[in-house]
């Protein structure tokens, strides 16, 4: 049976994005690209420590107080979806 209520991911809070973001094994194999130049991937963990230094704070709750900080987590979103394929790459 599927829940009809479940929120989308885009309509979630930043910091509950990224917490989900962490724990998704593709997004643990970029950060490791991305992050450490490995090609494995890290820990969950790891994985929210590549995404709290990418974007300069603390705890990723501060994604929802900090304007820069969203800024900086939606251009690595934009990134990610553009690494797995699910939009073009975005143009620098």
């Amino acid at each position: 049976m599927h829940d009809q209520s479940r929120t989308p991911f885009d309509d979630l809070p930043p910091p509950q994005q990224a917490g989900i973001l962490c724990k998704d094994p593709q997004f643990q194999r970029f950060a490791g690209l991305r992050g450490l130049g490995v090609n494995e991937d890290l820990t969950p963990t790891a994985a929210a420590e590549y995404l709290r230094t990418t974007c300069r704070v603390a705890s990723r709750r501060d994604l929802e107080g900090d304007a820069a900080a969203a800024q900086r987590f939606a251009a690595l979103r934009t990134e990610f979806d553009a690494w797995r394929g699910r939009i073009a790459s975005p143009r620098v």
